[in-house]
Formats: C-alpha cells, sequence, structure tokens
C-alpha cells in the first residue's frame, strides 16, 4: 500500500470515528420552535423525537381543534428543522461540505 493511500485510509477511520461520535451526542441536542405568538412550544432532540410540548390552555378550543392541530405540527416541525440544521452544520465540518448518504 502506498504511502499517500495509507493517509487517505487514516484520514477516512477519523473522520468515520468523528461521526460516530456526532451520532451518539445527536440525542444530546435540543431544539425549540414556539408559534402562534407562544401558544404552542415544541421541544425536539437530534435523534427526531419530541421531547416536550407546551399548549397554553388559552388557545384549546373544541370547536377549532384543527388550528390546535395547526400549531403543533408547525411548533415540531419547526424544531425538528432546526435540530437538523445544527447538525448537518456540524457534519459538515466534519466531512469538509462532503454530502455522505447516510449520515444524518
Amino acid at each position: 500500500m502506498s504511502k499517500g493511500l495509507a493517509q487517505i485510509m487514516k484520514q477516512a477511520q477519523m473522520m468515520q470515528q468523528k461521526m460516530a461520535k456526532l451520532q451518539e451526542e445527536a440525542a444530546l441536542k435540543c431544539a425549540e420552535a414556539t408559534v402562534g405568538g407562544g401558544a404552542v412550544t415544541a421541544r425536539v432532540n437530534g435523534k427526531n423525537q419530541l421531547v416536550a410540548l407546551s399548549i397554553k390552555k388559552e388557545v384549546v378550543d373544541p370547536a377549532d381543534v384543527e388550528m390546535l392541530q395547526d400549531l403543533v405540527l408547525a411548533a415540531v416541525n419547526e424544531a425538528l428543522k432546526k435540530v437538523q440544521g445544527e447538525l448537518a452544520e456540524e457534519m459538515g465540518k466534519i466531512t469538509g461540505g462532503l454530502n455522505i448518504p447516510g449520515f444524518m
């Protein structure tokens, strides 16, 4: 094996270790989004799990369930977008901007 190829293999292994560590740390990363003027707040982690949801009682109207559903969806989706953006940014630092399928 040539010296250059050995160096590339070593760099690839180091990158793989850093990506594995980032994936482990993803559960610790959280993002929060609030919609409807503070009516609904969602908190998600980097594993795409909803970890907290807050709904102000003033927004709960049995005659307008659809509005509440829309607010919850908007809050969760925005929080997921935020946390995925943070993880993508960190992954970009590790990969030097390369898009590697299967990671994040």
